[in-house]
């Protein structure tokens, strides 16, 4: 290939990631104010648009602030310490109500979207995610547990949803590791492990008594973004933050483990010490997404396929991908998770199931080599 021809497919390849993340801004922006329209309390498109962009908050660094940090933080911060201003009833709806869930969902849109991709780098398989790994099925009986046997732990469950999936993946690596692991046997693990915790997961529902409970868990084990507030978010921030920003600066190193063991020790890279953590990094991004919405399933492994496909395998432009198409699925299942279906409002994690099955039926119909990187 020329020196033009690899010019031009690099600008292609830019085109392609520059569509993608449009795309993806128009999607998470019409479902934002589809989210912030509608609801319980009436008010039209043009209330709601003055309300999403009440100069009384945006100009406001104290409101913006409690929102987003907390309100003893923000005053520690400003050093305010009087009755902050009113604000319309609509602000208040908006802002309070239904902007944390779109907040929400861009979070953990991207969370599992770089999660996914960089599990899949570092098992150079495109099948796996944190499902299969095991962190979902970790985070889902460290939830049931809690809830059913430990139910004065209920207030931490977030963390402890997060702490279940990190331990669950240490153990896939410790049942992975014979002197170094390899991407067959962490896949392998992680499926063992998967299955192990989610059978005890359906063992605990028969311990639960309280309907209450089993509602609860549900919700948690399906993924929901339902009654989602600023509080909820907040913990998990700093976290998802932390572990988008890392996954951004290791393209370098995913594309370098993505060539193969071999080919990465031929360039001087420690496999082993950098697989561990490129996976940290996934399992941190994954974490922070169930202490928000519990376990999401599909977006981890639809999302970084989808964007390989548009953009090519280059993890510069996978990941730049992720973290646009990652937001906009998340805000358009939401959407019809609330909003669209005649039964009510159901788990957010049901709708990607329902999106993320018939996608891979169809592509193993396509792709005769799905599966491998």
């Amino acid at each position: 290939m020329s020196v033009g021809d690899s010019e031009r497919l690099r600008d292609e390849i830019d085109r392609s990631l520059l569509a993608v993340v449009a795309a993806s801004l128009v999607v998470v922006a019409a479902g934002a104010v589809v989210q912030v329209r509608y609801g319980s309390y009436p008010m039209t498109l043009e209330q709601a648009l003055a309300a999403l962009f009440d100069t009384d908050v945006l100009y406001d660094p104290r409101w913006l602030l409690k929102f987003v940090v907390g309100e003893s933080l923000m005053r520690t911060i400003t050093g305010f310490q009087g009755e902050l201003p009113s604000l319309a009833t609509d602000t208040v709806v908006v802002w309070t109500i239904r902007l944390p869930r779109v907040v929400a969902a861009v979070v953990v849109g991207a969370s599992l979207a770089v999660s996914g991709a960089i599990f899949q780098a570092v098992t150079r398989n495109e099948l796996a995610s944190p499902y299969i790994l095991g962190v979902s099925s970790g985070a889902g009986l460290a939830i049931l547990l809690t809830l059913v046997v430990f139910s004065g732990l209920n207030a931490y469950l977030p963390i402890i949803a997060a702490l279940g999936g990190a331990a669950a993946f240490v153990l896939v690596y410790a049942i992975a590791w014979q002197n170094g692991t390899s991407p067959v046997r962490l896949v392998l693990a992680g499926v063992i492990v998967s299955t192990v915790f989610t059978s005890l997961q359906q063992g605990m529902f028969y311990f639960a008594e309280d309907l209450g409970v089993v509602q609860s868990a549900i919700a948690w084990t399906t993924g929901s973004l339902t009654g989602v507030e600023w509080r909820h978010i907040r913990p998990a921030l700093p976290w998802a933050v932390g572990a988008v920003g890392l996954s951004m600066v290791s393209a370098r190193q995913l594309n370098v483990l993505a060539l193969g063991e071999q080919t990465a020790r031929s360039l001087g890279m420690a496999v082993e010490r950098t697989r561990f953590l490129l996976a940290g990094v996934a399992v941190l991004a994954a974490a922070a997404s169930i202490a928000i919405a519990g376990i999401v399933g599909f977006v981890g492994l639809l999302i970084p396929h989808v964007v390989r496909n548009i953009v090519g395998s280059d993890y510069k432009q996978l990941m730049a991908g992720c973290l646009f198409a990652g937001p906009a699925l998340m805000v358009a299942a939401d959407v019809v998770a609330r909003l669209a279906l005649p039964v009510g409002q159901v788990p957010v994690g049901i709708v990607t199931g329902v999106i993320g099955g018939p996608y891979f039926l169809y592509l193993m119909r396509r792709q005769q080599d799905v599966g491998e990187l």
